[in-house]
């Protein structure tokens, strides 16, 4: 893992909400992402993009939707360090936190794509 390239992803506040979010839940579907932070789809999957490339998340399709959590190949201080910056300053996240337990417990994607599936 590329120390500077590490760090360059976990410098936008954005993508540092996303890994937020995704470690809160074990793994997170893209939908569940962009409801919570209130932006439009490709801005977020670029985000998640992004921090695959990175080497931080990876990503498993399922379906129409895209589920990301932490990479296995991740080093265990570069999750020690995502792990700090998440539980040391929780103010910064608590809004998306706060919409992104709402929209996980409901199970959103699975919700919609069973919608989807009825029509």
């Amino acid at each position: 893992m590329d120390l500077i390239q590490f760090f360059k992803c976990l410098s936008d506040l954005n993508r540092l909400t996303c890994l937020c979010l995704i470690h809160r839940a074990g793994e997170a579907c893209v939908c569940e992402i962009q409801e919570a932070l209130n932006l439009e789809q490709p801005k977020i999957s670029q985000y998640l993009a992004q921090l695959r490339k990175c080497g931080i998340l990876q990503s498993e399709r399922r379906g129409k939707w895209v589920y990301y959590r932490f990479s296995a190949d991740l080093p265990n201080w570069a999750l020690k360090v995502i792990t700090c910056s998440i539980e040391n300053n929780p103010a910064l996240f608590a809004d998306a936190i706060a919409l992104f337990d709402s929209i996980h417990s409901r199970n959103a994607c699975d919700n919609e794509s069973n919608n989807n599936a009825d029509k």
